[in-house]
């Protein structure tokens, strides 16, 4: 499915492929020696390195013999510096006018981003991701899933995949009920004129608490039989309840809608539980009637034990579904709505076992596609003293703390612009950095590991963080108003001899592959590490290589077209993460 994307390695390969054929024959495919160039352990070293381990293997000789042989064939090579051998390695040195012709001119016209089509054949991909309950309130949590499937989004997107973005947010069940039972029965609180998502959050938090008080008491039976009434008026469509829910769960939308957009996150397809609720559970009937499903202890479902995935639970013993039954029906529309070869469910690894249930259910029914169904679990988010628990209301709510984000980043950053910037554009560069701040934040760590949030670590200017990826950006941004370069200058990308130059060049190479390899295993921690090793090495470079009092005009010409390919590359990386740049900051 990869694509031989990058012009230098193609041919580098191709250089190759015809020197192993001269000296060898026909052992080894162009295609195959692309696979095998890599990175040199010292950059300094080369900017690829070639193992000669396959072909020593057929030629049963030794991999330095055969680096030994192959080596004068490239003594003739166009377009490199260098082409040496180090034990069982040959390394290539591009020659700096190679790179300019083929990297640098097309990343400062942006051609380089356009259409890339780093993969072929690609399936037509769905990812569903930010799966949140109404009746709760969105916290500082619920954004890794939001920032991972999103940027996954973009990033499958860039390379060339036909993908649909979907969500799945909770509006009916357990949850649901708790909230309208309070409601009913117990809320003496009036209903704010506006923050009614928020609101209805805390609300859910108050019943939990109060449902979990009266657990043991006389109480409790009643309490279940109020839950049970109102989750079954909810799966008709008619009823008290059912009026109350539909007025209610339009304040979690708004609320939804804003995050969604002050994140700058849109979907294809919204899914609803509500909206497969009836069917699935009619389709969990119909499956029970025809001996596909059993019963246990007054509820349906099916026996995975041959499997070591215990009973997977349809149907309570009251006739309600469960997230599972819900599970079953959606997959079915996904892939009969957008006829789909793949789909992609982000959600945290508490739910592991849930999604091998669901899968083992529909493959055992026939469901021909539930191999195509592939669960991305992530760990989740904690503050630095534990969990949060929407139940418990110890959650930090997103948008309270998107408000004292932005306060912070215009106290502490952009009040000395107070007389310069307009109130507009110190609002919405304020607002820039916050997003930088969590998106990266949530996105730096691997998929499998914890993060603690913490905001003034996020939001430090000087780390490995968002706000330091687009400072250096905004910094490249304001160069061009700051170093003015002759118009007789000629761009000569021979003149860059310093290692911090070389060094910017190199993994300027490297782009596209880190998005495919980031991409192809869903690890968008890759493109951020990758974002933060640039903007630190232009920073270096920055320092250590004066452009504005650089030695002739054609070298400060050049130095700020390099500086302007990072800056570009910058820019595309953190759009891919969904991180906007401020032009200045």
């Amino acid at each position: 499915m990869k694509r031989q994307h990058d012009p230098l390695k193609r041919q580098i390969a191709e250089i190759i492929f015809k020197a192993v054929q001269g000296a060898y024959g026909d052992l080894i495919t162009e295609s195959a020696i692309y696979d095998l160039l890599m990175d040199p352990p010292n950059p300094q070293m080369a900017d690829y390195s070639f193992g000669c381990f396959f072909i020593a293997k057929i030629e049963k000789k030794t991999p330095i013999q055969v680096a030994s042989e192959l080596l004068p064939r490239f003594q003739s090579a166009v377009g490199f510096s260098s082409v040496q051998a180090a034990g069982p390695y040959l390394n290539f040195k591009f020659s700096l006018d190679l790179i300019g012709e083929k990297l640098m001119a097309p990343i400062l016209s942006g051609v380089h981003f356009q259409k890339p089509e780093l993969v072929q054949k690609a399936p037509k991909t769905m990812i569903e991701f930010s799966q949140p309950n109404t009746h709760k309130e969105i916290h500082v949590g619920h954004m890794r899933n939001a920032c991972l499937g999103d940027a996954l989004v973009k990033l499958h997107r860039y390379c060339g995949f036909d993908l649909i973005s979907s969500t799945f947010p909770g509006d009916v069940g357990t949850h649901v009920a708790k909230c309208l039972w309070y409601l009913k029965f117990h809320n003496q609180e009036t209903i704010p004129n506006s923050g009614k998502g928020e609101w209805l959050g805390r609300i859910y938090s108050k019943a939990h608490l109060k449902l979990e008080d009266e657990l043991g008491t006389p109480q409790e039976e009643k309490n279940r039989e109020s839950l049970t009434e109102i989750l079954k008026q909810l799966e008709m469509g008619r009823g008290e309840y059912y009026e109350l829910w539909k007025e209610t769960r339009q304040w979690s939308v708004d609320l939804m809608n804003s995050v969604y957009q002050w994140a700058g996150i849109e979907f294809d397809r919204w899914y609803w539980e509500s909206e497969v609720d009836a069917e699935s559970v009619q389709f969990v009937n119909k499956l029970f009637a025809e001996g596909k499903l059993v019963r246990s202890e007054g509820a349906i479902g099916m026996n995975l034990e041959e499997d070591n995935l215990g009973f997977c639970l349809l149907l309570k013993s009251d006739g309600t579904g469960l997230y599972a039954t819900k599970d079953l029906e959606l997959a079915r529309r996904k892939f009969q709505d957008f006829k789909v070869k793949k789909s992609i469910y982000v959600v945290d690894m508490r739910q592991a076992l849930h999604f091998k249930q669901v899968f083992k259910v529909l493959e055992k029914l026939g469901f021909e596609e539930a191999k195509d169904c592939f669960h991305l679990q992530y760990n989740f988010v904690e503050l630095p003293d534990g969990a949060m628990s929407s139940r418990k209301g110890n959650i930090v709510p997103l948008m309270e703390l998107v408000n004292r984000m932005e306060a912070h980043v215009k106290s502490q950053y952009l009040s000395r612009y107070e007389n310069e910037w307009s109130p507009e554009e110190i609002s919405k560069v304020a607002s820039q950095v916050a997003q930088g701040a969590i998106k990266y934040g949530m996105l730096r760590m691997d998929t499998n590991k914890k993060i603690v949030f913490d905001m003034n670590e996020w939001l430090k200017i000087d780390g490995e963080s968002g706000p330091f990826v687009q400072y250096s950006c905004a910094r490249i941004q304001s160069l061009q108003g700051k170093v003015a370069v002759s118009p007789e200058a000629k761009l000569n990308w021979n003149l860059l001899a310093h290692e911090g130059e070389r060094a910017l060049v190199q993994h300027l190479m490297h782009f596209h592959g880190i998005i495919l390899n980031s991409t192809l295993n869903y690890k968008p921690s890759l493109v951020c590490t990758y974002l933060y090793e640039l903007a630190k090495k232009f920073n270096y470079f920055y320092h250590e290589c004066s452009i504005g009092q650089a030695e002739t005009e054609d070298l400060k010409l050049t130095r700020m077209k390099l500086s302007l390919a990072v800056g570009k590359v910058l820019s595309q990386g953190l759009a891919l993460l969904g991180i906007p740049t401020p032009q200045r900051m």
